[in-house]
């Protein structure tokens, strides 16, 4: 592990590299935030796989891939001389202090739930119109209904226990059975979502990191699936679904 001195030496170079690759690198000097959003967002979900994953290494190069791209976003920023890196972690630091008055104010005890609820309020009187006003609008939905019932417990707006949202799941399973419009149905499916995610919160689980594992274990037997059906010379489009699904039943026992 590297002392505070030395870690704030491999910022200063980090924050050289970046004005040595602006001036003298021809692709870094083409680059605008329109063209690093894309790529930022892949760095991203590689961070979220790796998190995932829990693989340490890995977490270590993408956290660098990811901070990279905030250190060429402030450069850009100061380039139109709007905001430099030290404005951007200054602002955060403020906004950290005065989010956390239990610890920079008159220090008492709370619990998270308080934290987080005193942290709701705070942001309001920082001038935030609505409690979901800092819900990101390209958050990806399941992410987003996360957040949005996150926030508004904040305020108070939650079910008293999972027994009672998960009633509210069932409530919204009948409905989404019983309706027989195809657009209405959508809309009870997104309700039967809705209400999961926040069973499964109440619960202690995140359902994106629930569903992103499930993916991958889909994703580890069906390549499984694909090599035995290989080694044994079969097509898995000629095959019925009982002969598929025999093969799925092997590959969970193996």
């Amino acid at each position: 592990m590297t002392t505070r001195q030395e870690q704030l030496e491999a910022f200063s170079k980090l924050l050289d590299i970046m004005d040595t690759l602006r001036a003298e690198c021809p692709w870094d000097k083409k680059q605008t935030l329109a063209s690093l959003r894309p790529l930022t967002l892949e760095e991203v979900y590689e961070l979220s796989d790796a998190l995932i994953k829990e693989d340490m290494e890995e977490i270590s190069k993408e956290l660098g891939d990811v901070l990279l791209h905030l250190v060429f976003y402030a450069k850009i920023g100061a380039e139109k001389g709007s905001f430099d890196i030290g404005e951007v972690i200054n602002r955060l630091c403020e906004k950290l202090i005065f989010r956390h008055p239990h610890i920079y104010g008159e220090k008492r005890d709370l619990s998270e739930l308080e934290v987080k609820e005193n942290w709701e309020k705070l942001k309001l009187k920082e001038g935030n119109k609505s409690v979901l006003g800092g819900v990101s609008k390209a958050a990806p939905s399941l992410v987003k209904a996360y957040r949005i019932q996150e926030k508004v417990r904040g305020v108070g707006f939650e079910f008293a226990s999972s027994k009672d949202a998960w009633e509210k799941v069932e409530e919204e399973l009948q409905e989404f059975k019983e309706e027989s419009d195809p657009s209405k149905k959508e809309m009870e499916l997104g309700d039967v979502l809705f209400s999961l995610t926040n069973y499964a919160r109440l619960e202690g689980l995140n359902p994106d990191t629930a569903l992103e594992r499930s993916n991958a274990k889909f994703i580890k037997r069906f390549q499984a699936m694909e090599h035995l059906a290989k080694e044994r010379e079969l097509t898995l489009s000629e095959l019925t679904l009982p002969e598929l699904d025999g093969l799925w039943e092997e590959v969970k026992k193996s």
